[in-house]
């Protein structure tokens, strides 16, 4: 079964804990319907402004983050705010250090896609993490899309950024097809020996971006969309509630909304070959 059909048997109303159930479903509770991380209410703000900012500003670094803020009333300054984006995830996209995720002790990749064609579906899929604002706390949102059709193939939520729930996405990912190359930035969750093993044993050739650089722009284009027409849209107050607007959006935006990048057609139509 894929993650979503496992995820849908977890019943709330029975006896059987949650816990146990995930454990005898074989998924991860971390990554399930967990409670959102907390932070304290000025905090929760401030990061859902600066979240706001970065999506439509992905080039703004901390210094003008912080300046915008301060025009918005938020008394802060830019070591608060980059210690809130390291939480967060984020990170102006332009060519320069950055204090994320990697981790020096894996190995990386090179970029394969500069000056590369991508125009036929399965050469080449990318994936992200990204933050999700909750009424109290927040939580992290990755996906599986592939490049050329921008079908999202596969996603989960998490409470936290661990390697586990970006395995499984790919996993369930690679249940229903493989690609020529699998592009990610190099954040420690991509390096890691876990997750690059899973694509060398597929043999699946792994690109990695520059730091700070946009070459993943498909997925952070996603990441705009599902900001704006999903999760901006309204407060989620559990994981159970966001789990489900995301089902929604998903479905919607792979199966019934046209894309104007793809002569009007639907993600999975182009995906799968229709015409």
């Amino acid at each position: 079964m894929s993650i979503t059909d496992k995820r849908a048997l977890v019943d709330r109303d029975t006896p059987l804990s949650i816990a146990s159930q995930c454990e005898l479903l074989g998924l991860a509770r971390s990554t399930y319907y967990a409670e959102p991380i907390g932070e304290s209410e000025e905090n929760l703000m401030l990061m859902r402004a600066i979240d706001k900012i970065y999506i439509g500003k992905p080039y703004f670094g901390r210094p003008r983050i912080t300046a915008l803020l301060k025009e918005q009333g938020f008394k802060v300054n830019h070591k608060r705010v980059g210690r809130l984006m390291r939480c967060m995830g984020i990170h102006a996209i332009y060519p320069a250090p950055r204090t994320s995720l990697a981790v020096k002790a894996h190995p990386t990749y090179p970029y394969l896609l500069r000056n590369q064609l991508i125009d036929r579906v399965n050469q080449v899929w990318c994936s992200d993490i990204t933050y999700i604002p909750m009424h109290r706390g927040f939580l992290y949102l990755t996906a599986v899309m592939d490049w050329a059709s921008r079908y999202v193939i596969s996603w989960q939520v998490s409470n936290c950024m661990e390697v586990n729930f970006c395995i499984q996405v790919l996993e369930e990912a690679l249940s229903q097809a493989t690609p020529e190359i699998f592009n990610t930035d190099k954040g420690g969750q991509y390096t890691s020996e876990g997750f690059t093993a899973l694509l060398t044993d597929h043999h699946i050739r792994i690109s990695m971006t520059e730091r700070g650089a946009s070459d993943n722009i498909m997925v952070e284009r996603l990441w705009r969309s599902v900001k704006y027409e999903c999760i901006y849209l309204q407060e989620f107050n559990d994981a159970w509630a966001l789990n489900d607007a995301l089902q929604a959006y998903f479905y919607a935006y792979n199966f019934e909304n046209p894309h104007s990048s793809l002569g009007m057609r639907k993600p999975y139509e182009v995906w799968k070959g229709k015409q």
